[in-house]
Formats: C-alpha cells, sequence, structure tokens
C-alpha cells in the first residue's frame, strides 16, 4: 500500500466504529501531536500496556493527520475476520520468535521508505515490568530507523491497563478511563558506524521512561526490567505456567515491535 493510497476503504470504516466507541467508554488526554510529522515516512515508537492500547494510539495518530501501521503478532492474522481486516486496513503481521520475523521488518522499511507512519512497540509484547514501565527494548526499530534514517517519534501512553488489564478479557468500560498520549520531539541518534543496534534502542528505550514518567508524575526507574534475565515466557501471558512455554525457534535480534 503506498502512501498516495490513503487509508483505504477498510480503514476507514472501522475508524468511522472505533472512534464513537472510544468516546462513549474512554476519555482521553493527547498532548505532543505537533511532533508527528504530517507526511513523510517516520517511526512512531510506543510502550505497551495493554492489548486496548492500539486504540488509543491509532486515534491520537489518526487526529494528528496520520494513517498509522501496526507491526503485529501474526496469530492475529490467522482469526478468520479480524486477520482480513488486519490485511484490508494494511497492518503487518510478524512471526515472532522466529526466523521469519525479518519479514516484517522489510515490510516496514518499505512502508516508511515510501513515506508511511509505521508504529512500533519496541518491547515486543506487553511489558513484564510489575510496574508497567517499558522493558528492555529488541532492536527492529533501531534497524528501521537505520535503514530509512526517517524521523523516531516516541509515544507514551498510560490509561489503556485502566480500560484493559494486561492480558484481561473483559473491559472496564463503565469507569470511563482516561487515556494519556503524548508524543515527544524526534530523537537524535547516534550515526556511528558500524551501527550499534543496542545502543540505538536504548536511547528509545530511555525517551519512552522520561516521556512515560511525565504522564505518571513519578520519577522513572534507575533500573530497566529485562525479560530475558528472568523466567517468564518471552511472549505470551506470563501467568500461565511457565514450564509449559514456548521456548524461541530461532533467537533473532528483529523480532520485533508486536503485541
Amino acid at each position: 500500500m503506498a502512501a498516495d493510497d490513503g487509508p483505504g476503504v477498510t480503514y476507514t470504516a472501522a475508524r468511522a466504529v472505533l472512534r464513537p466507541a472510544l468516546r462513549v467508554t474512554s476519555r482521553h488526554r493527547w498532548s505532543g501531536q505537533a511532533h508527528v510529522p504530517r507526511q513523510g515516512g517516520c517511526i512512531v515508537v510506543s510502550n505497551h500496556l495493554s492489548h486496548a492500547d492500539p486504540l488509543p494510539l491509532a486515534d491520537f495518530l489518526d487526529a494528528a493527520g496520520r494513517y498509522p501501521r501496526f507491526l503485529g503478532k501474526a496469530e492475529l492474522f490467522d482469526v478468520r475476520v479480524m486477520g482480513r481486516l488486519l490485511r484490508d486496513a494494511g497492518q503487518i503481521p510478524v512471526q515472532r520468535e522466529s526466523e521469519y520475523a525479518g519479514a516484517a521488518l522489510s515490510a516496514a522499511t518499505e512502508a516508511v521508505r515510501s513515506g508511511e507512519c509505521v508504529v512500533v512497540y519496541p518491547e515486543g509484547t506487553l511489558t513484564r515490568d510489575p510496574a508497567l514501565w517499558p522493558m528492555v527494548g529488541k532492536t527492529g526499530a533501531a534497524r528501521i530507523w537505520w535503514q530509512t534514517r526517517c524521523p523516531v517519534i516516541p509515544v507514551a501512553q498510560w490509561g489503556p491497563q485502566e480500560l484493559l488489564a494486561p492480558y484481561g478479557r473483559v473491559p472496564q468500560v463503565w469507569r470511563r478511563p482516561v487515556m494519556h498520549v503524548t508524543a515527544g520531539a524526534a530523537l537524535s541518534l547516534p550515526t556511528d558506524e558500524p551501527p550499534h543496534y543496542g545502543q540505538l534502542t536504548a536511547e528509545i528505550m530511555s525517551s519512552l521512561r522520561v516521556l512515560l514518567a511525565t504522564l505518571r508524575g513519578v520519577d522513572p526507574p534507575t533500573s530497566v526490567f529485562d525479560p530475558r534475565a528472568s523466567d517468564l515466557p518471552r511472549t505470551g501471558n506470563p501467568r500461565k505456567n511457565r514450564r509449559h512455554r514456548r521456548k524461541p525457534a530461532l533467537e533473532g535480534p528483529d523480532d520485533e515491535g508486536t503485541t
């Protein structure tokens, strides 16, 4: 889908349904939309609190004049109706923790090069941090940036977890929680060669923690939760029996940016 094609019928229809639903079930407080480029390729990076947070994030970006394309876990695209809608809306499936994960990054890179707004969750899954701070990130967003040199826009969210708890199934719609979303200025990332993707990713994640601290009105933590140093499963619901967690078929650096 080229940037000139616009959002398409499926995205427009979904927006017509979901935006009023969000207005009924939640409130929003937005800031920093001026930092989102009105045109041209860009990479939006965000923290990941809840399976509900792509909705307020998409709403925020849409209101800023951008049609967002998300990297999402491939399992969602296997659901008959949902998968068709996601594909028709131009979203990008990711085969997490597999040798095929790099294909999603290639698709995302081409989309950014063609002038589109691509959304990446650098943690690759919902945060496992007990206090819901951003974890150690994966390198996909940094790799897309290195290949495109298009702006990386950090966007922090706080509130979607009040609408739908992490890995929850029943949204708390009667609470009408506030969806706080704020964008920061495009990041100034080091251009040393060869690229140090770990360093680039650390800077991206640091920017998200600082933005989130502003939303929460507290100082960010001095240490960062690293899921690789825990016995939690790398993806999926960490409350499930850890002894049955799936081990990755291939631990690759390109597995990145999914829900």
